[in-house]
C-alpha cells in the first residue's frame, strides 16, 4: 500500500502579502481556492483596494484564516505600493513574500524564497506561465531574452522586513514599483538573490489586458536608460536591414540564440517549452515599435494611470542612495513599530558567516544599514549588474482596476 504523501511544512517566520484591486470577480474562484492552500504554509495577508461591494464579496469568498485589510494611506499615485506597504506594515514576521494576484507558487518555490532570504535583503525568482495560449507565448519570448542578459523581473519578490521599513519604503509615484522596490533596498546596502532556478508559476493575463498593456510596459524602459537607448535603435536597424531577406533572418536567428540560452539557464527548460524561443523575435519586433510610442507618452507627460499620469518609471540607485543619506532614519522606520526578531545579516552565497561573538565588519561612512549591495546569481555564473531587456510581464492582472 502506498502511504499518502506528507503534508507540506509550515514556513517560520515567514508572510504572504498579496496587494489587490479589482473591477470583476471572474477570478476570484481560482485565487481563493490558491490561497486555502498557501494559509497552510504560512500566514497570509490580502490588501484589497477593490470597490466596496467587491471587497465584501472577497471577505466572503477567500479563506477564514486569510487576513483581509484596506490599503492605509501612502505617497504616491500607484496604489500597489500603498497596498504592499501596507501589508508590510502589518505583517509581524522578518520575511516577506510579495505576489501579485496572478502568481501561484508551489511550497518548495515558496519554501526556497523564504530560504533565501535567510543570507540576502531581497530575493528575485523567476515566473512563468502556467498556460500558453498565444500571448503568453509572445511574452515567454521576453522572459527567455532577459534571462539570457542577468534575469527576468517577476510579479513576487522576497524582501525581509526590516530592510524595506528601515529604508523608510519606496516610492509611491512610479511606474515599475518592483524596481523601485529592488533598487531601494540595494541602494540602502541590503544583498539581492536573483534566484534564476527558483521557478515560480503565474496565470497568464487576458488577450486584451495583455494588448494593452504592450505600450505602458515600454514605458518602463526610461527606468534604465541604457536598454531604453538600446531598445530606440532596435527600430532603425530593422527597417535598414528591411531590403535585405538575408539579414534579416540572421538578426532572428540572433535572437532565438540568445532565447535559447535563457531558456536552458539554471533549469529553465523545465518550464519554458522549446517553442517559445520561436517568439522572441515577435517580441523584439514588438518593443521596437512600442518604445518609440512610450518615447511619445514621456513627451506628453508620462502614461495614463488611475485617472492621472506617471511621468517616472523608476528612480536611479544614485537618487535613492542621495535620498537615503539625507533622510534622518527614526527608530519607528527601522523597526515598523514592532520589535523585529534577532538582528540583520547579510551573507553571499559560498562566504562563511562570521563566528559567533565576533564584531561586525565596520562600514564606511554614510553607507545603508546592510553589509552588501551586491547582487548574487544562483546559477553559478559570473556575478554582474545584469542589464534587463524588457519588463516585468504583468505588473499585475490587478491593474485592471487601477
Amino acid at each position: 500500500m502506498v502511504a499518502p504523501p506528507r503534508p507540506a511544512a509550515p514556513l517560520e517566520d515567514a508572510h504572504y502579502v498579496l496587494p489587490l484591486k479589482w473591477t470583476d470577480d471572474e477570478d476570484l474562484p481560482d485565487l481563493a481556492a490558491y490561497l486555502a492552500e498557501v494559509v497552510r504554509w504560512l500566514p497570509v495577508t490580502v490588501v484589497d483596494g477593490s470597490a466596496e461591494a467587491l471587497f465584501e464579496a472577497h471577505r466572503r469568498a477567500l479563506p477564514g484564516a486569510v487576513r483581509l485589510l484596506r490599503p492605509e494611506p501612502w505617497p504616491g499615485a500607484n496604489g500597489k505600493v500603498a497596498g504592499v506597504m501596507t501589508g508590510v506594515r502589518h505583517a509581524a514576521e522578518e520575511r516577506l513574500v510579495l505576489a501579485d494576484d496572478d502568481v501561484r507558487y508551489a511550497h518548495d518555490a515558496l519554501a526556497a524564497v523564504v530560504a533565501l532570504l535567510a543570507d540576502a535583503e531581497l530575493v528575485r525568482p523567476q515566473n512563468y506561465f502556467l498556460d500558453l495560449p498565444w500571448h503568453a507565448r509572445w511574452d515567454t519570448g521576453r522572459t527567455l531574452l532577459n534571462r539570457a542578459l542577468g534575469g527576468d523581473y517577476p510579479g513576487t519578490l522576497g524582501v525581509r522586513r526590516s530592510a524595506l521599513l528601515g529604508a523608510g519604503g519606496y516610492d509611491g509615484d512610479v511606474l515599475f514599483e518592483n524596481l523601485e522596490l529592488i533598487r531601494t533596498v540595494t541602494a540602502a546596502g541590503g544583498r539581492e538573490i536573483r534566484a534564476l532556478d527558483v521557478l515560480v508559476g503565474r496565470v497568464p493575463p487576458r488577450a486584451a489586458h495583455f494588448a494593452g498593456q504592450r505600450v505602458r510596459q515600454a514605458y518602463d524602459d526610461f527606468a534604465q536608460p541604457g536598454r531604453l537607448a538600446v531598445e530606440l535603435s532596435w527600430l532603425p536597424v530593422l527597417l535598414w536591414s528591411a531590403r535585405r531577406p538575408l539579414r534579416l533572418a540572421g538578426l532572428g536567428v540572433l535572437v532565438c540564440a540568445v532565447a535559447e540560452a535563457g531558456r536552458r539557464r539554471a533549469g529553465g527548460r523545465r518550464v519554458y517549452p522549446a517553442s517559445t524561443v520561436l517568439w522572441a523575435p515577435a517580441w523584439v519586433l514588438e518593443r521596437s515599435v512600442c518604445v518609440w510610442a512610450a518615447l511619445g507618452a514621456r513627451c506628453r507627460g508620462g502614461v495614463p494611470y488611475a485617472g492621472s499620469r506617471l511621468r517616472t518609471a523608476g528612480h536611479s540607485r544614485a537618487t535613492l542612495r542621495r535620498r537615503l543619506r539625507a533622510r534622518p532614519v527614526s527608530a519607528a522606520d527601522a523597526l515598523g513599530e514592532r520589535q523585529l526578531p534577532g538582528g540583520l545579516h547579510s551573507v553571499a552565497e559560498g562566504r562563511e558567516r562570521p563566528p559567533e561573538g565576533t564584531a561586525p565588519a565596520r562600514r564606511d561612512e554614510g553607507q545603508g544599514p546592510f553589509p552588501s549591495a551586491e547582487a548574487v546569481e544562483r546559477d553559478g555564473d559570473d556575478l554582474h549588474g545584469g542589464q534587463d531587456v524588457g519588463t516585468l510581464t504583468e505588473h499585475s492582472r490587478s491593474s485592471r482596476g487601477e
